[in-house]
């Protein structure tokens, strides 16, 4: 295989590593994928190959990307458990393996590393002082991946954005904390309501990855890119794109609710997913925004597709929406952002 256009994605039956392994193949790449638990040694799914192994193994890393130009390392610990123990070594296993087949890792980023002072608009090299274990984690991880890019033997592309939401994937507020997947949508909850906050349509990130590494020789050997994705400026505009998009599927309108903060801190002691919530409310009690002048300085445009199209393709996924006959998935168009 030629290394310029192989890639190997570890966390590709994730939302964001599966939606830049399928752009991949769109664009033309030879994408290997790793997956626990592949019933066969390997098997070819949608144009990637995906091999028996485990991001958990610095061997099974290694093996998976040899002759790869590019790892995408968008993985997580099973079940998101023991994360703090577990991260890291992963991290160090793609590390290791760009450094053998000099590599370039790409990184998806957020907003975690950046405490208060840097708000509300982020620059790439804005200082990074996180205020929860998550975001130390994060910061840890950006600082490794320079350091390898600083010894020449691996390059890294940091694309950076907002909360996700998007087809095919379910760890992120708007399907976990929002809205309920697999049922009509009767209401909706704001965790933000009132205060502005960004968001980030999956297909637009895994678009954006897709071009950069298209010119990433061009690129400095440790590159940051901020998304401008969807900005809600009040809270409650995703809110209202989803009531725009049920009203002319169903009725009656979704309603608009308040997050209840109270009762999550109430069972978050029995419950780790809302003591992980709770540790990051201080991302929605005031605006938070990231920069995209590199972005759209280097690309021209930032992939963008309309918040009601997006909106519509989630909740489509997600159960909420019957599909319409002769329908797709929106396609990211490259609108100015």
């Amino acid at each position: 295989m030629e290394p310029e256009k192989t890639a190997l994605v570890l966390g590709a039956s994730g939302g964001i590593g599966g939606e830049v392994a399928r752009q991949m193949c769109q664009a033309g790449w030879r994408v290997r994928a790793l997956k626990r638990g592949l019933g066969v040694p390997e098997q070819h799914e949608g144009g990637i190959h995906w091999v028996r192994g485990d991001a958990l193994r610095a061997q099974d890393v290694a093996a998976a990307a040899a002759g790869c130009g590019v790892i995408v390392h968008a993985v997580n610990p099973p079940g998101y458990r023991r994360w703090s123990e577990l991260v890291l070594p992963m991290l160090d296993h793609t590390i290791a393996a760009a450094r053998t087949q000099r590599a370039t890792i790409v990184l998806p980023g957020n907003v975690y590393n950046y405490g208060p002072e840097t708000f509300p608009l982020i620059a790439e090299d804005a200082p990074q002082h996180p205020r929860t274990r998550k975001g130390a984690i994060r910061v840890e991880m950006e600082r490794r991946l320079e350091a390898a890019a600083e010894e020449g033997t691996a390059r890294v592309l940091i694309v950076r954005a907002g909360d996700f939401f998007g087809p095919r994937s379910s760890s992120n507020w708007f399907s976990q904390g929002m809205i309920k997947p697999g049922r009509p949508v009767v209401s909706m909850q704001l965790p933000g309501k009132g205060v502005a906050h960004q968001f980030a349509y999956l297909p637009d990130v895994a678009q954006t990855v897709v071009q950069l590494l298209a010119r990433r020789h061009a690129l400095p050997a440790f590159a940051r890119f901020h998304m401008a994705g969807h900005w809600d400026p009040d809270g409650m505009e995703l809110g209202r794109a989803v009531q725009r998009v049920v009203m002319r599927r169903q009725s009656p309108q979704p309603a608009l609710k308040r997050f209840p903060w109270w009762l999550a801190r109430l069972v978050s002691p029995f419950v780790p997913t809302l003591r992980e919530i709770l540790e990051m409310r201080y991302l929605w009690e005031q605006p938070v925004r990231l920069d995209n002048r590199r972005l759209a300085k280097v690309l021209g445009r930032e992939p963008h597709t309309p918040l009601d199209a997006a909106v519509e393709a989630t909740l489509v996924s997600m159960g909420c929406l019957p599909a319409l006959a002769g329908n797709s998935l929106p396609v990211p168009s490259p609108e100015l952002v």
